[in-house]
């Protein structure tokens, strides 16, 4: 398993946890909104990270990053395993093609 793998496990299982005990189950329990605020929030600051071009505060922010899509993805039963299928459903494909071939 790796590390990605256990990280979306730990989330997946602080779903319904004691929110006192865990930032996880907080962030799960105040909704999909703010857990989707707060990686709006984590994405901005890893942006501006990018731009002014310090590599170890982007890669801590990108580790941010992660982690809150995770838990935003969670909020809403979105698995770590769901996103996988769809990277490899366009894996193979251009951008240009894979972006026409979207139902809109």
């Amino acid at each position: 398993m790796t590390t990605l793998e256990r990280l979306a496990a730990t989330i997946q299982s602080r779903k319904g946890a004691d929110p006192d005990g865990s930032w996880t189950a907080k962030l799960l329990a105040k909704g999909p909104e703010k857990c989707a605020e707060k990686f709006g929030e984590e994405a901005v600051e890893a942006i501006i990270e990018a731009v002014k071009g310090d590599r170890d505060r982007l890669t801590s922010e990108a580790a941010d990053v992660i982690y809150h899509l995770l838990v935003m993805l969670a909020a809403r039963d979105v698995t770590l395993q769901d996103v996988e299928g769809e990277l490899a459903r366009r894996e193979g494909l251009s951008g240009i093609q894979e972006k026409a071939s979207r139902d809109r």
